[in-house]
């Protein structure tokens, strides 16, 4: 499920990067690219930018939609630690060179001593 949405993710990043630059500023007529008037542009008059926009705002909503859903994917519990179980603590190295790393368990309670016995 991660994978597809990730996948998506970027496709749709990509897909955002394409469309924004693909925009004219303001002020800048669609059909001035092609050096032809407003009635002879590939979307008609005004059509090109509503089209734009639309298509900017359906892909920005896509993006948000999928980055709260990997935010929340990965900020639960039950996603993957970097923490070890248990931590290595490597022994002290002789003058000549490494040792193996001891493996160390966690810290358990210490047992109880027994009460003083008393004498008769």
């Amino acid at each position: 499920m991660t994978y597809l949405l990730i996948g998506l993710h970027v496709v749709v990043s990509l897909a955002l990067i394409v469309i924004v630059l693909l925009q004219m500023g303001k002020g800048a007529e669609v059909g001035a690219s092609f050096g032809a008037g407003g009635s002879q542009t590939i979307f008609g008059a005004s059509g090109g930018a509503n089209f734009m926009s639309k298509v900017t705002a359906g892909a920005a909503v896509i993006f948000m939609l999928t980055s709260l859903s990997l935010a929340y994917f990965y900020g639960s519990p039950a996603s993957q630690t970097l923490m070890p179980a248990q931590v290595t603590v490597p022994a002290a190295a002789p003058a000549g060179g490494f040792t193996e790393p001891v493996t160390t368990p966690a810290p358990t309670e210490t047992p109880a001593a027994p009460a003083p016995e008393e004498k008769k």
